[in-house]
């Protein structure tokens, strides 16, 4: 049992698939890091705010003595908006990389024909001529 699992865990579908993932996760740092400290401040100019700190207030809330507002009901438009700005270029960048992959990959040549060979009327032929001798 343990060797069928190392054999399974050692299939190079899987260990590729593992690396994508961890990649994929560092990617996806990156691309946040990039909303969060570049496209949104730009887009938080437009708004005079902070991109992710856009919200359409619902019902107002009570300020406590620590200035915590509490019983606020609120839709959190900016940071929804930032997360599918973060998925829209994970999502592009997947899509060159896997182009980029599949135009890399060598087009699969076709498989030779079998030869040639005799037709059945030539072997009944053949067939024939050695009944005769």
């Amino acid at each position: 049992m343990l060797k069928e699992f190392k054999e399974f865990a050692m299939k190079g579908n899987l260990v590729d698939i593992a690396v994508g993932f961890v990649m994929g996760a560092a990617f996806k740092e990156v691309v946040t890091a990039f909303t969060g400290g570049i496209v949104s401040p730009l887009i938080g100019l437009i708004f005079d705010a902070d991109f992710k700190d856009l919200k359409l207030v619902v019902k107002e809330g009570v300020v406590n003595a620590e200035g915590v507002i509490e019983g606020e009901v609120s839709v959190l438009w900016g940071a929804f908006l930032t997360n599918v700005i973060d998925f829209i270029i994970v999502a592009f960048v997947m899509f060159l990389i896997v182009k980029g992959v599949n135009n890399m990959k060598k087009k699969e040549e076709p498989a030779p024909e079998a030869p040639a060979g005799p037709t059945q009327e030539e072997l009944l032929g053949e067939i024939r001529d050695l009944l005769k001798k």
